[in-house]
C-alpha cells in the first residue's frame, strides 16, 4: 500500500498565498484617497460595463482587484447582506466594519480550506461619515486579513510604486480636484516612464458626504473627470510636438543671421547675386563686365521667393 504524498501545512499555505498574490498582481491597481468632502476611488479600467468600484449601501462602497467573477460574487453577497440587515433592523445598523468582518470570514475560510483554490482578490470596503475623522477604509487580503487604512491605500498591480508616489505628495484635507489629479497621475506612474491614461480608460467614483441624498455614492462621468484633470500631456512620447524650427533646421528665436552668409538661415532662400535694378553686385560695389572667374560656374538665377513650412 502506497503512502500518501505529504505536504507540510506551512508549505501548503505558502503555495496558496503565492498563487493568490500572483493573480492579484496581474490586475491593475486601485487607489482610494480621503479628501475634504469624502473618499475617492480610482482605477484604470478600459471596460465600460465591468466595474471594479461599486456601491454596497447608502454610505458604503466596494472596490476590488483580481479575478472579476470572484470579487463580483463577493460584491453581490455584500449587497444582499446589507439589504437584509437594513430591512430586518435599521439602515443605521449596516456599517462598513460589519461588512468587512463578513468578507474577512468568507475569504479566510476559503483560503484555509483545502477543497478549493484561494480567491485571487483584494478588497476595499469604505464608509463615509459626517466628518472626515470618522471615515473608514478597510483593506481585505486574499487570506481574510483586515487592515484599517488612513489617508490613502493602494492594492493590486504595482501597488508599491503607486503608493510611494502618493505618499510623497498626499496632504490631508485636499480638494476633490487635487486628489483626482494625484490618483490618476499615480496610476500612470512607473519606474521606467510616466504615461497619461486616457479618460475613457479610467473608472473614478466618490463617496460624497455633502450630497443631500441618503446615498452618498456617485460615479464621476468622463466629462466631469476631464474638467477635473484639466490639460494633460500626450498619452505617448510619440505624440510630443516637434521643436519650433523652420526649414533648414535653424531656430526661429529671432537670432540674427550671419551677414557674410548669402543664405538666409531663417527661410533657406539664397540672396540674389546682383541687384536687378542697378546691376551692382550684392556686396554694393561697382558692377564689372569681366564675367565670372575662370573655373567657376556662371551665376544662377535665384529660386522663387516664398515662405516655407516648419520642419517635420
Amino acid at each position: 500500500m502506497s503512502m500518501p504524498f505529504y505536504v507540510s501545512p506551512e508549505q501548503l499555505m505558502k503555495d496558496r498565498a503565492d498563487f493568490a498574490r500572483k493573480g492579484i498582481a496581474r490586475g491593475r491597481s486601485v487607489v482610494t484617497v480621503q479628501y475634504a468632502e469624502g473618499i475617492l476611488f480610482a482605477s484604470e479600467n478600459p471596460s465600460q460595463a465591468l466595474h471594479k468600484v461599486s456601491e454596497i449601501y447608502d454610505r458604503i462602497a466596494f472596490a476590488a482587484v483580481g479575478r472579476y467573477n470572484e470579487f463580483e460574487n463577493l460584491r453581490i453577497a455584500g449587497v444582499r447582506l446589507a439589504d437584509m440587515r437594513g430591512y430586518a433592523y435599521d439602515r443605521r445598523d449596516v456599517t462598513g466594519r460589519g461588512l468587512a468582518n463578513a468578507y474577512a470570514q468568507t475569504l479566510g475560510t476559503i483560503f484555509s480550506s483545502g477543497g478549493e483554490k484561494p480567491y485571487e482578490v483584494e478588497l476595499f470596503v469604505a464608509e463615509v461619515s459626517d466628518s472626515a475623522a470618522d471615515d473608514q477604509i478597510y483593506r481585505l487580503t486574499y487570506d481574510g486579513q483586515v487592515a484599517d487604512e488612513q489617508g490613502f491605500a493602494v492594492m493590486g498591480g504595482a501597488s508599491d510604486v503607486v503608493a510611494s508616489y502618493i505618499e510623497e505628495r498626499y496632504s490631508e484635507g485636499a480638494s476633490l480636484e487635487s486628489v483626482v489629479r494625484l490618483a490618476v497621475a499615480a496610476l500612470g506612474h512607473s519606474s521606467d516612464a510616466d504615461r497619461v491614461i486616457d479618460v475613457d480608460h479610467l473608472e473614478v467614483a466618490i463617496l460624497d458626504r455633502t450630497r443631500s441624498q441618503p446615498r452618498k455614492f456617485s460615479r464621476v462621468s468622463p466629462a466631469r473627470l476631464s474638467a477635473l484633470l484639466g490639460e494633460r500631456g500626450p498619452s505617448t512620447p510619440d505624440e510630443l510636438a516637434p521643436e519650433d524650427t523652420q526649414a533648414g533646421g535653424a531656430p526661429s528665436d529671432g537670432t540674427p543671421d550671419d551677414p557674410a552668409d548669402p543664405t538666409d538661415q531663417a527661410s533657406g532662400h539664397v540672396a540674389p547675386l546682383e541687384d536687378p535694378v542697378t546691376g551692382e553686385p550684392n556686396g554694393g560695389g561697382p558692377a564689372t563686365d569681366s564675367g565670372p572667374p575662370s573655373g567657376q560656374e556662371p551665376p544662377v538665377a535665384p529660386p522663387p521667393s516664398g515662405p516655407t513650412g516648419p520642419a517635420l
